[in-house]
């Protein structure tokens, strides 16, 4: 096996630049593999039916981002349009953007101001209203060079809302529920949805505990998203990984991997942060990347070896890497009793 990066130093660099292996992250985006359980198919259409925003829970890696590419994929959306919350975002965030500062520069150095419209950035939420209008009837609040796709209804990813402030979800209850939006830069113009026919989907990701107003989870339809168990866990990876684990061949260390990270997510193993799928996911293809082979059980001392090289992808706290090696020993001790 030749690592990509060497144990021992080089003497000389190679003459051409290493080929690095394709990242395996597309496979796990890819919305046509996404695998959901029959309480998540409920949430969906019942969030569809009612056209009410989805908010979705669960621990980090049990697919609550790719969803809402999924929703897009079946219904035959595109992509989602998404916005990534962050600790500074605020009401407007959602909707768009207005670059006063560089409207201000224009006038003070006396250049062409063009439109106020002209310095407007929509953003995800704001987008798929503007795209549920023709754009005819906005062209006077669609900046220079803006591309409308033409009326069409949209998904909206509003991803991991609990990093916004604490006044974000409470500051946008109307907007969600009517969806529509003001723009007092441009004379306190509302740009609403009036063709029902064209209601945005917003699908909402939640990764903590962290409690969110009443009033905004009254206008949501919410579901958690459970750790799968080892059968669905498998599907996930034949479905995420087929270039490593093809569904007819011998499987024996994907199997002894579910089964040991299931093992080590019990509150006995005393891990501080329990791994998940993504983690999961990232250690199988560590190790085959690193010469294991799919038919090789984690018992066998040299796939051994490779898992244990692996852990970065599998334990994300030193003191879990310590703790995670001397479970494999006793996993592997108490699997060959």
């Amino acid at each position: 096996m030749t690592l990509l990066y060497p144990a021992t130093p080089s003497s000389v660099p190679p003459l051409d630049p290493k080929p690095l292996p394709p990242s395996p992250g597309a496979e796990m985006r890819d919305p046509r593999e996404y695998r959901r359980d029959p309480g998540l198919v409920d949430a969906v259409n019942v969030a569809l039916l009612l056209r009410q925003p989805l908010m979705v829970s669960g621990e980090p890696g049990t697919g609550k981002t790719v969803l809402a590419a999924s929703i897009a994929f079946e219904l035959g959306l595109g992509a989602p349009l998404t916005f990534e919350t962050k600790s500074t975002s605020q009401a407007r965030d959602l909707f768009y953007g207005y670059d006063t500062l560089g409207r201000f520069t224009a006038k003070e150095l006396a250049t062409s101001l063009g439109r106020p419209a002209d310095y407007i950035t929509y953003s995800a939420l704001g987008q798929a209203i503007v795209h549920a209008n023709h754009p005819e009837d906005l062209k006077e609040i669609l900046p220079a060079g803006y591309v409308h796709p033409g009326k069409r209804r949209s998904v909206v990813l509003i991803d991991e809302v609990e990093k916004a402030p604490r006044d974000f979800p409470n500051d946008i209850l109307n907007e969600i529920e009517r969806m529509y939006f003001r723009i007092p830069e441009l004379g306190n113009r509302i740009v609403e949805v009036a063709d029902s026919d064209y209601h945005p989907i917003v699908v909402m990701t939640n990764n903590s505990e962290k409690s969110l107003p009443d009033a905004f989870l009254r206008r949501c339809i919410y579901y958690n998203i459970p750790f799968p168990e080892a059968p669905v866990m498998e599907e996930i990876i034949l479905a995420r990984l087929p270039s490593y684990f093809p569904k007819d061949n011998d499987l024996t260390l994907m199997r002894d991997a579910v089964r040991f990270a299931l093992f080590i997510r019990n509150d006995a193993a005393g891990l501080e942060k329990k791994p998940g799928t993504s983690e999961l996911l990232n250690w199988l293809s560590a190790m085959i990347r690193l010469g294991a082979r799919p038919s090789n059980s984690l018992s066998d001392p040299t796939t051994r070896d490779i898992a244990l090289r692996s852990l970065p992808a599998l334990g994300k706290i030193n003191r879990d890497q310590v703790r995670i090696g001397e479970l494999l020993s006793d996993w592997r001790d108490a699997r060959r009793s």
